[in-house]
């Protein structure tokens, strides 16, 4: 059985107690010195029937577990495996190997240990881990504190979000719902087209029939219009039988057009006839096909300056901005995020049936900074990714990661043309932006930064002064 190190009871009353489970007495000698001098309550075992025992049997067992791979009796591969069966959460093991191959680690991980460290450590090392997962423990307490101020997550509600703007939406959605009026659906990608659409039709009169969805940026020209419309036999080679088309497969549906502002203007004329009648002939046809389908359209573009570019025809515009629903960019409701990220939690499980995990207050502070240029889908993206680093537990600033190392060079374009924002000073801030990476990537090599921006020595430094940019890297990255 393990035994327990000498240490005044009162003194370690409110210590973390650390096991320590290891058959060599000189390992368990050193971590047990070292570790006391740091504070913590030691107990000792040479085997791993003690660790299942300390688990299974002890009605408080030790806040974390130091255990060797190899041990007599049982192995700590064997414990992992018997303690872990059925548990919901990671375990409070760190293993000890000196086999530190990747099948070991793989497999400590996939049983729930929270870390391995490899033989011979560093007793540095060891403590690093050791503080790690007891800031860890304290993380998963304040997380618990703020979840029970939480309101309780509602599994229906799809879309997500309490700010004004998202208010309009809600709002412009349930007034038109129930028509069966075109409706054109605006906003950058990644801000939930493709969900409003589907709740249109849900909420809609045509919701006994089928929802269509029909990508226009995804096919050419030539395999679009047959998509929509469908062919003859004959058509053209290949056109081996009928076909029927998108709009006919939708008829008393809906029909969603993604990306409409991709399509090109010969399909777009055709579009407008059925928009304006209610029917199209098939590719290689000349029989009118008559249907009746409820219209979505969803664009990322201008289209009234597609219209003024001579991208888009003027009258298709009108028909489809018979309604019109803009979604605002996530960063202009950041009051919504970390509601959206707790139904990203609740969403995407570390595992079926596992309970949601759990986000620090540090790492939603990192997501409420981020300037979100993927908007919705991104945030989703990010969450799902750091479930899995943080394996279902709690998630960590360094669980947070963003598809760019460095937003501090991130311009919005579509931003600052929708607030009006002169060409001329948009330029300037993008040179001001490349002079900053040149300067930090060259290491404040003058002559290497001018030839990453492809300028002579002499131009670089008049724009360094124009700018104010300090050709001194760490001034230029503090």
């Amino acid at each position: 059985m393990f035994r327990r190190c000498n240490r005044d009871e009162g003194s370690a009353a409110n210590m973390e107690r650390i096991l320590i489970a290891d058959d060599d007495s000189a390992i368990r000698s050193m971590l047990r010195d070292f570790l006391e001098d740091e504070d913590y309550e030691i107990e000792e075992t040479e085997n791993g029937q003690d660790v299942l025992t300390a688990f299974k049997e002890n009605s408080e067992p030790p806040d974390l577990v130091l255990m060797d791979v190899r041990m007599p009796d049982k192995s700590g591969m064997e414990v992992l495996r018997e303690i872990g069966e059925g548990a919901e959460n990671q375990l409070p093991i760190i293993l000890m190997t000196a086999y530190g191959t990747s099948n070991v680690a793989i497999e400590a991980m996939q049983l729930g240990a929270y870390d391995y460290i490899t033989k011979p450590f560093d007793l540095e090392d060891v403590l690093h881990n050791v503080r790690r997962f007891f800031d860890h423990q304290a993380l998963l307490k304040q997380v618990h504190g703020m979840r029970s101020n939480a309101t309780e997550h509602d599994p229906n509600d799809t879309m997500i979000g309490n700010s004004p703007s998202m208010q309009e939406v809600y709002k412009t959605i349930g007034r038109v719902a129930r028509s069966e009026s075109t409706v054109l659906i605006t906003g950058e990608t990644g801000t939930g087209k493709e969900l409003v659409a589907a709740i249109l039709h849900r909420s809609s009169s045509y919701s006994g029939g089928p929802m269509v969805k029909v990508n226009c940026a995804a096919l050419p020209e030539t395999l679009l219009e047959s998509e929509l419309f469908g062919h003859e036999k004959g058509a053209f080679t290949g056109a081996v039988n009928q076909r029927k088309g998108r709009f006919e497969t939708a008829n008393k549906g809906t029909i969603f057009l993604d990306e409409i502002g991709e399509m090109t203007l010969s399909t777009q004329k055709k579009l407008l006839r059925v928009l304006q009648e209610r029917e199209f002939e098939r590719v290689g046809g000349n029989v009118s096909v008559k249907v009746d389908t409820r219209v979505i359209a969803a664009t990322n573009k201008n289209l009234a300056h597609e219209v003024r570019e001579g991208r888009f025809r003027e009258d298709l515009y009108y028909r489809l901005n018979v309604i019109s629903l803009y979604l605002p960019p996530l960063r202009e409701r950041t009051d919504d995020i970390p509601r959206l990220v707790e139904h990203f939690l609740h969403k995407h499980r570390y595992n079926p049936g596992a309970a949601p995990a759990k986000i620090s207050p540090q790492a939603l502070d990192l997501l409420m900074e981020h300037n979100w240029p993927g908007n919705v889908r991104e945030l989703e993206n990010i969450i799902e990714r750091a479930v899995v680093l943080a394996q279902g537990t709690v998630i960590g600033e360094d669980h947070i990661r963003f598809s760019s190392a460095d937003q501090r060079h991130f311009i919005d374009l579509a931003d600052r043309v929708r607030k009006g924002t002169p060409m001329s000073e948009v330029r300037q801030e993008v040179e001001r932006k490349m002079l900053i990476e040149a300067i930090s990537q060259s290491s404040g090599d003058r002559v290497a930064a001018s030839a990453l921006l492809g300028i002579d020595l002499h131009e670089l430094q008049q724009k360094l002064e124009e700018y104010g940019v300090p050709s001194d890297p760490e001034a230029v990255n503090a």
